[in-house]
């Protein structure tokens, strides 16, 4: 019964040891959100006197609440792995005392037995009663193993009671880190419904001065829809340029390419001449070597039946000096045949090789001729942009971080909802003094004065276009040359009073998601 007791302990400790890691990592969680609150505070505390009410504010008060239930939420779980550890300990403290009373009690049967049996005189009269020395000893070292068993037995029972006081402190470690974190639970709770009651009271405040703030919102909508129409006529303007500086390129493009293939033909031409000489040459070389190798092998062949012939001789009659001296001749002419023969062989397989050679350099001259009348008359093929390749990687808009208040496309005002914001792009509110930069290299294609005082910079990347609104001052002009980083403009205050950039990306006359493109 004590085991099966025992494993259903285990189990549940190793739930707990695994609770634990989970406990740690919520912990850990918490840490971070509370250094994103004190982040989100310290924002909040220096844009205060500078946003009366803006939808920033609003928006990081509304992010810090979420924050703060995350936390309350966190510590909700924590309380109750806390709440299953003390449990679960008071289940080891109960399991462990019935063990100790299990060792208690076979060590009291130990020395009941012990007591009965005490003394010197017992210890020696069970020796001598040995039968034999074999067995005297082998009572000595029962008596041995007997004391040693009664030291273990009390060894346990310390080391139980010794384990039971560490789980019982553990237990109340617990007890107090529970204890600890319901008063934090409180304070957190306490500063949920203040912030909830800080965020009613700017709805309400809003909603106090929704007139002048409607009145405000759409007057820059007009404005907004006013720079639009302006964005919209330059990038068309840009668009008719670079299609028509495309068609002028190409023309020249295929006015070049006319003039390298004329070029390169002559070229073509002359080598083909040239090739068709050395060819003919190389021919006739190969055709003497063809005959020259024939009649070697004529005479070759000749030689061998004429050896052949006079072997036969020689094996029909006595041999004699005379005849063998022939053969020595034959056999000699016949070897200088078959040289002769192998010689003319190789010059025809070099004259074939010359030939196969003379063909190839024929086609990378031509090749080559080809290439250097192309850039000559300055033919280049590199065409495109790498800005759609870098979508999801170009940089971001601002020197500082910032929190986006509007997202791309049309969307409800954040606290007014009969307003439909229409947005070409996503708006960010970053800390006073931060500066607009670009995402990606390109050229300064115009910088606007609004009707506000403030300033928008467009940059042209290829077929694609960069918007920059709401700047106090800029730092590029028309024409210029951006690289990715390059400051465009200090980011000027929002008629709210919050410091806005107002981004925008367009593939060619289309705006899309900046937020797909950046990143963040």
């Amino acid at each position: 019964m004590i085991r099966k007791f025992s494993f259903l302990i285990g189990v549940l400790m190793f739930g707990l040891h695994q609770g634990q890691q989970t406990k740690e990592q919520l912990q850990k969680q918490n840490a971070e959100l509370k250094k994103q609150i004190a982040q989100i505070n310290t924002d909040l505390a220096k844009t205060r006197s500078e946003s009366k009410l803006s939808v920033a504010y609003l928006s990081s008060v509304n992010q810090k609440l979420v924050l703060r239930e995350k936390v309350y939420n966190n510590t909700q779980k924590e309380k109750r792995f806390i709440e299953d550890d003390i449990y679960l300990r008071q289940l080891e403290i109960n399991r462990q005392n019935k063990e100790l009373a299990v060792l208690r009690k076979n060590y009291a049967e130990v020395l009941v037995n012990a007591y009965k049996n005490k003394g010197v005189q017992n210890k020696v009269t069970f020796i001598l009663s040995a039968k034999n020395l074999g067995e005297a000893i082998r009572r000595v070292q029962y008596l041995k193993q007997y004391s040693d068993y009664q030291d273990k037995k009390a060894a346990e029972i310390t080391d139980a009671a010794n384990l039971i006081k560490k789980t019982i402190a553990q237990k109340q470690n617990s007890v107090k880190a529970k204890e600890s974190l319901l008063i934090n639970q409180q304070k957190d709770l306490a500063t949920i419904n203040a912030e909830r009651a800080q965020k009613e009271q700017l709805v309400a405040e809003f909603k106090k001065n929704e007139s002048k703030l409607t009145a405000e919102l759409k007057q820059k909508q007009v404005q907004s829809k006013a720079l639009e129409g302006q964005i919209r006529a330059i990038i068309a303007e840009e668009i008719r340029i670079a299609k028509a500086e495309e068609e002028a390129r190409r023309k020249a493009e295929a006015e070049k390419i006319r003039l390298a293939k004329l070029a390169a033909e002559r070229e073509k031409a002359r080598i083909e001449a040239e090739a068709k000489a050395r060819a003919e040459a190389l021919e006739r070389e190969r055709r003497l070597a063809e005959a020259e190798a024939k009649r070697a092998a004529e005479l070759a062949a000749k030689r061998a039946e004429e050896e052949r012939k006079r072997n036969e001789d020689a094996a029909r009659a006595e041999a004699n000096a005379r005849d063998e001296a022939r053969r020595v001749a034959a056999k000699k002419a016949s070897d200088e045949a078959n040289a002769r023969a192998k010689e003319a062989a190789d010059k025809l397989a070099a004259a074939r090789a010359a030939e196969a050679a003379l063909t190839k350099r024929k086609e990378e001259e031509k090749r080559a001729a080809e290439t250097k009348a192309m850039t000559s008359y300055g033919v280049s093929t590199a065409t495109g942009s790498s800005f759609a390749d870098n979508r999801g990687r170009l940089g971001y808009p601002a020197d500082r971080a910032g929190q986006i208040t509007h997202r791309f496309g049309r969307q409800p005002h954040p606290v007014f909802k009969n307003i439909t914001e229409e947005n070409n792009g996503i708006k960010i509110s970053v800390p006073s003094g931060a500066r607009a930069k670009s995402v990606f290299p390109g050229s300064v294609s115009s910088v606007l004065a609004n009707n506000d005082g403030t300033k928008t910079v467009i940059i042209k990347h290829g077929s694609y276009f960069t918007i920059y609104s709401n700047l106090g001052n800029v730092s590029v002009s028309k024409g210029q040359q951006v690289s990715s980083g390059t400051p465009v403009g200090t980011i000027a205050q929002d008629f709210d009073g919050a410091y806005t950039l107002d981004f925008q990306v367009w593939n060619g006359s289309t705006p899309v998601d900046p937020l797909g493109w950046i990143s963040y």
